[in-house]
């Protein structure tokens, strides 16, 4: 996958040449709520998951996976450890199967809108064959086709919040973090970013994300 030539797209007015998108959250359902219902069948406290995911951010079992640096048999022994010293028991293979989300139709058709007048990326915190795995129909596939780069943390070797993420981003879509607008469900992914000097959108629901979005960038994605 090769990016467009930065030269001829983008918004001179705006200074903008890119617009990048997370993926969970963002082009799909967050995993967020499928986290809520298993803490609930399974009698752990409210926010459980997340809070393993926030300690130790950078060196927890999930971002070692993110990374690469371990496998996912591995994982699962670690996030359980992780759990087991929080006072709680938890299956890290059952967990692993709630990331799967739906392909948010709106969110899909705003990159196409976005890649005509823009390059497009996408950057993602993911482990190793997690797209397959979740993907059994083929619908991800088609929406990663529209991307000129696929930056993902399981094969760079660094994850979000890391800036060195967004600089493997822009280095290889050709571009300053000035010239990009990032959409992500996270705070903490938002703030390096916006510190690099990118602009940002906090998706927390797809009407008002897609709202802001079209005011940055210039098109009318509201309706999308």
């Amino acid at each position: 996958m090769r990016p467009r030539d930065p030269s001829k797209l983008g918004d001179p007015e705006r200074g903008l040449k890119a617009v990048l998108f997370d993926f969970g959250g963002v082009l799909t359902t967050s995993p967020f709520e499928a986290f809520t219902n298993y803490e609930r069948a399974n009698g752990l406290p409210e926010g459980f998951i997340r809070s393993l995911n926030a300690a130790e951010p950078h060196d927890n079992a999930w971002a070692r996976l993110e990374r690469s640096e371990i496998t996912v048999a591995q994982f699962v022994v670690a996030f359980e450890q992780e759990a087991a010293a929080a006072g709680q028991r938890i299956d890290g293979a059952a967990v692993l199967g709630l990331l799967g989300g739906e392909i948010r139709p709106a969110m899909a058709r705003a990159v196409r809108l976005c890649r005509e007048r823009y390059l497009v990326g996408l950057l993602t915190n993911n482990y190793l064959s997690e797209q397959a795995a979740h993907d059994p129909g083929g619908s991800i596939e088609s929406v990663l086709e529209l991307f000129d780069e696929v930056v993902e943390s399981s094969r760079v070797g660094v994850r979000k919040p890391e800036p060195a993420f967004f600089e493997i981003a822009c280095d290889r879509l050709g571009i300053e973090p000035a010239e990009a607008v990032f959409l992500d469900d996270l705070g903490v992914n938002l703030r390096p970013a916006r510190a690099m000097g990118m602009r940002t959108v906090k998706v927390s629901g797809e009407k008002e994300a897609l709202a802001e979005l079209s005011r940055l960038v210039g098109l009318e994605l509201s309706a999308c």
